[in-house]
């Protein structure tokens, strides 16, 4: 029995320990049958963002939808906008920006692109974006002559080794077209 109390007690101090670690993300419904932002599964790293109006989207346009819900951004952190997987690559539909910071408590609207070559329907509580609450260090700004050398330098897009590639991959489809056209 004495066992049972002393492990109630650190479970006790273990639970109120955790509390003190946890983030709350204050959300403010602005439409009253607004959708709060969830995570979909325990594993996710972004809340998905519903839409609370529903818009059609032309070819090449970009369109601010509502989501009905202001939040409160912990300090110390940032909220980022994300693409959704589903709603690109079933849609061709992009987010075009969106960094929230602690000190903004307005609506959270999302900018959608159409990439595709058709109008895309987007639905009042459709899932259209994420948002992802990361920490953030605040840095003080200091001019230099120069920078230290690195490896990189300042060889910019493309420089890792992805354009190399794809031009190795150019030159064996161009030697199996060969090979066809001999056979």
């Amino acid at each position: 029995m004495v066992k049972k109390q002393n492990n109630n007690k650190v479970n006790k101090k273990r639970v109120k320990e955790e509390e003190k670690l946890k983030f709350f993300l204050e959300v403010k419904k602005i439409s009253k049958d607004a959708f709060l932002p969830e995570y979909m599964f325990d594993t996710d790293v972004g809340l998905d963002l519903k839409a609370n109006e529903t818009v059609e989207i032309f070819p090449m346009e970009q369109k601010t939808v509502k989501t009905g819900v202001a939040v409160m951004i912990p300090k110390g952190h940032v909220g980022l906008i994300r693409d959704r997987a589903g709603i690109v690559s079933k849609m061709n539909v992009h987010t075009a920006a969106g960094t929230f910071d602690s000190a903004y408590t307005g609506e959270v609207s999302v900018v959608l692109v159409n990439l595709g070559e058709g109008t895309v329907g987007i639905e009042k509580g459709m899932r259209i974006a994420q948002l992802v609450i990361i920490p953030v260090t605040r840095v003080s700004v200091k001019e230099v002559k120069s920078l230290a050398q690195t490896q990189r330098g300042e060889k910019g897009f493309g420089s890792t080794g992805f354009k190399e590639r794809i031009n190795e991959l150019n030159k064996l489809a161009e030697e199996v077209k060969e090979d066809k056209i001999k056979n």
